[in-house]
């Protein structure tokens, strides 16, 4: 598509320029399977450019197989594209070297972007790489994967003209550890789909099906060793409500599936979590690291009180309307949800908790990572 824009000229009253749209490559492999946090962010930046009247959006599919399932989970407005080749093939080889560039194999575009850390090797097309956050430099020393994924993300951020990161706080943090300028650095905020808003509580039907009980404390995420949890379930105590944990499950924190208080619901379909969310007494987030915190700010959009762990991205993100505790304290936590708890009756708080969180839009995510392509472009 391409718009024509009008001038006035004496002759004929108009002059047609046409513009040229920007041909947009993103990494659409995170929209794959159970959509995580990276899936949810792909697909909604991808919608979001998609809508944008000088955007062409493809999303990359890594091998054969992958690209055919893409086809099924592209947002509307877009379209797939991809080699056929072995995804870990590429990258292995893009970790190590800048080989195979992706434009031989038929991907074609002004800008290619790697949505999930990893920045496709390119012949002359610009790219562009976000890094979510930096947890795996935290983990990379336990074996031999992060030992490589961290050579694989360096490699990356040396590759791409520009870095997109969702906070500051994780900016801040690339430009420190990968040793580059802070002018090749963007920051895109994640947006909060409008369905936060209407969010209700569960009505007694969705209450059976997951055994909620009528009041609850909340953790929505995986329970990786990141998250903090141990320090949840030791705050925890029989005046607080019990904690219902939702999402994936596996990786961690055992114990929370032996205690009586804890009741964990599994990976939820976005609109049961809306409504989760919406009926909890407060949303906590215990974590070590963050890159960004969307949960926080969709349960702000919720008009739910929000307790978190007081780190640099949590602090941005939250902006004063969160309880905040130290990392790593359980009885500084167990205060906070206290008085979280007591909270819940403060209309004016959680009003401007809910204004704070509409600031975030991905229609602004969008128009930052524009931002970024033309920065990577120039």
């Amino acid at each position: 598509m391409r718009r024509a824009d009008c001038a006035d000229s004496p002759g004929n009253g108009c002059v047609a320029r046409e513009t040229p749209d920007v041909r947009i490559v993103l990494d659409g492999t995170p929209l794959l399977g159970t959509r995580t946090g990276i899936g949810r962010y792909t697909a909604r930046l991808s919608e979001a450019l998609a809508e944008l009247p000088e955007t062409r959006v493809r999303l990359l599919g890594l091998t054969t197989r992958g690209w055919y399932a893409l086809r099924g989970a592209a947002p509307a407005g877009t379209r797939t594209c991809g080699p056929p080749l072995p995804a870990r093939m590429l990258a292995a080889c893009w970790s190590r070297s800048e080989f195979p560039p992706i434009e031989p194999l038929g991907v074609r575009g002004d800008v290619v972007h790697g949505t999930n850390f990893v920045q496709p090797a390119t012949a002359r097309t610009p790219g562009v790489v976000t890094i979510h956050d930096l947890d795996f430099l935290d983990t990379s020393a336990s074996g031999t994967s992060g030992a490589v994924r961290e050579r694989s993300v360096a490699r990356s951020v040396r590759r791409a003209k520009v870095v997109c990161t969702p906070s500051s706080a994780v900016a801040e943090r690339v430009v420190a550890r990968f040793g580059i300028s802070a002018r090749r650095t963007v920051v895109t905020p994640l947006g909060v789909d409008p369905e936060w808003f209407e969010a209700r509580p569960p009505d007694p039907a969705l209450r059976r099906q997951y055994g909620l009980p009528a009041d609850y404390l909340l953790f929505v995420g995986d329970d990786g060793p990141r998250k903090g949890l141990s320090t949840l379930l030791e705050a925890l105590d029989p005046t607080l409500p019990p904690l219902v944990m939702a999402g994936p499950s596996g990786t961690g924190t055992g114990e929370a599936r032996s205690l009586e208080r804890v009741m964990r619901t599994g990976y939820l379909p976005d609109e049961v979590l809306r409504s989760v969310v919406a009926g909890a007494t407060a949303l906590v987030l215990p974590s070590r690291d963050e890159g960004f915190g969307l949960p926080v700010l969709e349960a702000m959009a919720a008009g739910v009180p929000v307790v978190c762990s007081d780190i640099a991205a949590l602090r941005e993100v939250t902006a004063g309307h969160a309880h905040l505790f130290p990392y790593g304290r359980a009885t500084a936590l167990r205060a906070a949800l206290r008085r979280a708890v007591e909270s819940t009756g403060d209309h004016e708080s959680r009003e401007a908790a809910r204004g704070h969180a509409a600031g975030f839009t991905w229609q602004g995510c969008a128009e930052a990572t524009m931002r970024a392509y033309r920065l990577a472009r120039s």
